[in-house]
């Protein structure tokens, strides 16, 4: 789950002389949408918390303050945003159509990472990949395969008892 995540931000990396966290970042809008799909139900877990630190930090080269300024970035630009229509369309002018499909998966895979899935975070997927242009079959087949990964135990996780 983390290496395709990590794929996938790889491809958003920027100019290192950019200005960090600024609108138009997309991944400002990466980390924006991925507050605001784990937000949906109301609960974020430490999990999913945990989890978008270690994917920033290890893509992004962050740390301390500069990985925390990205998250409460995000968190405040979703909190400003009316819509997610402000990311999407940030998204797809970067984004070619594999990479928006592989972004769908990547917010499963958050949706995910607390073990349960929502009617409300649902609704945010459906709606995120139908501002993203990734089709209704795209978006289940992705969310099929993000159940998967997050069903899967390998042999090395399996102890004896």
């Amino acid at each position: 789950m983390f290496e395709r995540l990590q794929e996938f931000l790889k491809t958003l990396a920027l100019p290192a002389d950019r200005p960090s966290f600024e609108p138009g970042d997309p991944r400002l809008a990466v980390a924006a949408l991925c507050i605001q799909v784990m937000e949906a139900d109301g609960i974020v877990h430490e999990s999913e918390q945990a989890q978008l630190k270690q994917i920033l930090a290890d893509q992004y080269d962050l740390e301390g303050s500069e990985l925390e300024a990205l998250i409460a970035a995000g968190r405040e630009a979703g909190n400003e945003a009316v819509d997610y229509y402000r990311f999407t369309s940030e998204l797809k002018r970067h984004l070619d159509e594999s990479q928006r499909r592989n972004l769908i998966g990547l917010l499963w895979d958050m949706v995910y990472a607390d073990g349960e899935r929502s009617e409300m975070e649902d609704h945010a997927l459906w709606r995120i990949a139908d501002l993203l242009g990734v089709s209704g079959r795209d978006r289940v087949e992705e969310r099929q395969k993000a159940a998967l990964r997050a069903e899967h135990v390998s042999p090395d996780e399996i102890k004896p008892v």
